[in-house]
């Protein structure tokens, strides 16, 4: 059985791989396993050297891959360069990092001596998303591997020839097995979670990630989960105007809105509201939508019908309760939908309280910095946030309930920071040398002091 991926801008078929059998899904799982010892026995340097002869290969085919992730999952051209060669320039450098945060630790006292080590676990089942198709695979399956960990990945079934393409090329520089791809929809990620497999590293949806933590949680499996987010950007009565509603049209439109840290609540003080409006509306109007794999294309297509009528289904939704329209429409041809700006809204709508994922921007006033607080927390989520501003920034960063937290500037932090939710945003986290631990276990082996 095929599985047929489709291009969101014209739904024509872009290519197909084969689906992987459900049955078939232990026989992977133990050749994996079988595969384990020997990776594990090679150490992480060496394990790291080979690994790394993937880096020259991923740039060597740049316009291919990135022409193949354009045409699957419909973002813009550089943004897909970008992607690729993020994976491929920086290889040698993250192994580096990978290795280093694994290395042993030497722990004394008077009495004892103790060497704490950082182990693989055995068979990691990696299961990954379509909006970045290959940086997600590779954030997870590079340092699983580097620790010694063998790997079955599951990408998205909306974006399967771009994962398998990169896979592929780990494959050539790897041991039988040590890496494997499994092809399908939720049906193989059920049964390659319910597989001999000692850790689930997840990235996706809230509710797939419970389902993910339900179903590991009878056998005490490792699992890493990073899910979605309602990320909301405070606007304090001292922000620079200008730079804050750049920064949000950036960050809410990016990639069509889908993703994971994309501003999607926006808290302004009142007497900034109108005119922060205006500029955001400024900067949504000189926004291109297209076909991603044209020049001067800044917006491409979401990913796919469905996920489009999500986005149209909140937004209409908040206008019938009373939100205005500032900017932008809830149509479009096809997958296509334009930059939305909205104002008027409050927490009883949905576009306030639950993921959209899409190319929208709500707006809503408040009158002290407390209350923006109040109104920021208000959610289950909490994997970002932004604040712009200058007297009360810090205090206010400091009182917000997420994992990753910027002030006047994107929440991601700086080299060697790890990716991290709080709340319902995460579980676990990846990135960084503590977040490339994650993937390992802690064991210490202790022996009196001479």
């Amino acid at each position: 059985m095929q599985l047929e991926s489709l291009n969101p801008v014209t739904n024509a078929p872009v290519g197909s791989v084969e689906v992987t059998p459900v049955d078939a899904i232990p026989g992977v799982v133990a050749a994996a396993r079988a595969a384990f010892p020997a990776w594990r026995d090679l150490g992480a340097a060496e394990r790291g050297r080979r690994i790394a002869a993937a880096g020259p290969l991923i740039l060597e085919r740049l316009d291919e891959l990135a022409s193949l992730l354009t045409a699957e999952m419909g973002k813009p051209l550089p943004a897909a360069r970008g992607e690729v060669r993020s994976c491929g320039a920086g290889l040698d450098e993250e192994i580096a990092t990978i290795v280093e945060a694994l290395e042993p630790e030497i722990l004394e006292d008077r009495h004892t001596r103790t060497v704490l080590h950082r182990d693989p676990y055995g068979v990691c089942a990696a299961i990954t998303p379509w909006n970045f198709p290959i940086s997600m695979p590779h954030w997870l399956v590079i340092p699983a591997l580097v620790a010694g960990n063998t790997v079955v990945l599951k990408p998205s079934e909306e974006t399967p020839l771009i994962a398998d393409a990169w896979a592929r090329i780990l494959q050539s520089v790897l041991p039988t097995d040590v890496l494997q791809i499994v092809h399908g929809n939720e049906q193989q990620g059920k049964a390659l979670v319910g597989a001999d497999v000692d850790l689930v590293a997840f990235t996706g949806s809230r509710g797939a990630g419970a389902h993910i933590l339900s179903a590991a949680g009878g056998q005490l499996k490792r699992v890493l989960l990073e899910l979605g987010g309602k990320d909301p950007l405070i606007v304090l009565d001292d922000a620079d105007l200008d730079r804050a509603a750049d920064f949000a049209a950036r960050n809410s439109f990016r990639n069509t809105g889908q993703v994971c840290v994309s501003t999607e609540r926006i808290y302004v003080a009142r007497p900034l509201h109108d005119a922060f409006v205006a500029r955001l509306v400024d900067a949504a109007a000189a926004l291109v939508v297209g076909d991603g794999a044209q020049q001067g294309v800044d917006l491409g297509p979401m990913i796919n019908a469905r996920q489009k009528q999500h986005v149209v289904t909140q937004v209409e939704a908040a206008l019938a309760s009373g939100a205005q329209l500032a900017f932008g429409t809830p149509e479009g041809e096809g997958c296509f939908l334009p930059p939305i700006v909205l104002t008027g809204v409050d927490h009883a709508m949905d576009v306030m309280r639950e993921e959209t994922f899409g190319p929208v921007a709500a707006v809503q006033a408040f009158d002290t910095p407390d209350e923006a607080v109040a109104l920021a927390n208000d959610t289950p989520f909490g994997l970002g946030a932004v604040v712009f501003g200058h007297r009360d920034a810090s205090s206010v960063a400091r009182r917000l309930e997420a994992g990753m937290i910027g002030i006047n500037r994107s929440c991601g932090g700086a080299g060697g920071s790890p990716w991290v939710g709080a709340k319902q945003s995460g579980y676990g986290f990846h990135s960084g040398p503590h977040g490339h631990r994650q993937f390992a276990q802690v064991r210490i082996v202790s022996e009196s002091a001479s």
